[in-house]
């Protein structure tokens, strides 16, 4: 009999602890944030930061370009589209219910193979680049090498926001394309000759960052607009948002964030930036309060 007692209680007592855990994993809130990989890391990090201030908050960031991040904030699916676009920039995106979040600003930067002799191209020079126009090193001042191109897929926020600054509607060549950020670093490094671009936050020294027109990819030639090739992260939500999700999206333009966070990972504060770019690629000084 005695026996049988202990065995209820026990049985009672792991119910209990069973519906407490059930409780507890059930206060968990989770939002999905799925789109550009350039803005990934940003988004990335600030999540990792606000769920260690709220513990039983979680932001799931998944990649998949630019694309997918439009379209599924325009179906619903998830709760930020993660764009290196305006909305109105991407085709088959209605832009009118969606609203626009810019955390930051983001260079990006032409990249060589380390064998490449050249130390800064004009855009000029790469438009011909990368319309197979020009197609070796030494018709821009290197060594007799064949140029191998390296672009991102169509569709990608990177590959356009790179296109509107640099191609002029000048038609891309036909050449190897990859999804990834870090795939292209990759074959960049592993390619004699090749070329390629990237956002700023995924540059390191396995490549070699070319210069424009002299001008260094660096933070405040951004601000001030001297570097020319430059997007906006957009974060997306279809509609005002609410609850959590204004809640992270507010987290991500605080002092913290903008300071250290965006500042430490390569990208520009969206506060420091003196220009602003609208969906048409028109570039104007921002306005200062008391201007």
């Amino acid at each position: 009999m005695k026996k049988r007692l202990v065995a209820i209680f026990t049985l009672f007592f792991s119910a209990i602890l069973v519906l407490t855990g059930c409780k507890g994993s059930s206060d968990q809130q989770t939002i999905t944030a799925v789109g550009s990989s350039a803005a990934q890391p940003l988004v990335e990090l600030a999540g990792e930061e606000f769920t260690k201030n709220n513990p039983n908050e979680y932001i799931n960031v998944q990649g998949g370009g630019t694309g997918t991040g439009l379209s599924q904030i325009q179906q619903g699916a998830v709760d930020i589209g993660n764009s290196d676009l305006y909305a109105e920039q991407k085709k088959n995106i209605n832009a009118k219910n969606l609203v626009d979040h810019r955390i930051a600003a983001v260079g990006m930067v032409p990249i060589v193979n380390k064998s490449v002799k050249i130390k800064s191209l004009t855009i000029k020079q790469l438009r011909q680049i990368f319309s197979g126009q020009i197609t070796n090193w030494k018709q821009v001042g290197g060594q007799d090498l064949q140029i191998t191109i390296i672009n991102r897929a169509n569709g990608s926020g990177t590959r356009s926001a790179f296109e509107d600054d640099v191609m002029n509607g000048t038609p891309a060549v036909s050449s190897q394309e990859q999804d990834s950020s870090g795939m292209v670093r990759q074959i960049v490094y592993n390619t004699q000759g090749s070329i390629s671009y990237l956002a700023m936050p995924y540059l390191n020294d396995t490549v070699k960052s070319i210069e424009v027109g002299g001008v260094k990819p660096t933070m405040k030639n951004i601000e001030n607009n001297t570097w020319k090739i430059w997007s906006y992260e957009h974060l997306y939500t279809n509609g005002q948002p609410t609850g959590m999700t204004k809640r992270f999206l507010d987290y991500t333009m605080s002092n913290h964030v903008q300071n250290k966070i965006v500042k430490k990972l390569g990208y520009v504060p969206i506060k420091n930036m003196q220009y602003q770019k609208d969906y048409k690629g028109n570039v104007t000084p921002v306005s200062k309060e008391g201007d």
